[in-house]
């Protein structure tokens, strides 16, 4: 649910006072996935933390507003299952073999 207008964002101050001191080629770390991304933020490389790694997130215009969790997925997507997938796996691995092959007769 979202955070109505009239509270405001909400946004960790302790990561305002790092961007603050931090130049815009650092990558500033923050755990903070809750917190609002502000237009003081705009240009600086934050590295918001997923649960595993903390991932690059270069702020810009358009994300004012948003939270920075948005921004660094925590799940990973592999890929769906199943016969077809292998079959189509197995289809596309065999047409690449075919052209290096070809590829390598050429020359």
């Amino acid at each position: 649910m979202a955070r109505s207008l009239k509270k405001g964002p909400v946004v960790d101050e302790k990561l305002l006072a790092k961007l603050a001191k931090a130049d815009l080629s650092r990558v500033v770390k923050t755990w903070s996935r809750w917190s609002h991304v502000t237009p003081e933020m705009v240009g600086h490389t934050i590295g918001v933390h997923n649960g595993k790694d903390h991932v690059p997130v270069k702020v810009v215009e358009n994300m004012v507003g948003h939270k920075l969790g948005e921004f660094a997925p925590t799940r990973k997507f592999i890929r769906h299952g199943g016969k077809m997938q292998k079959d189509l796996e197995q289809k596309r691995q065999d047409t690449e073999r075919a052209a290096s092959k070809a590829a390598a007769g050429k020359k």
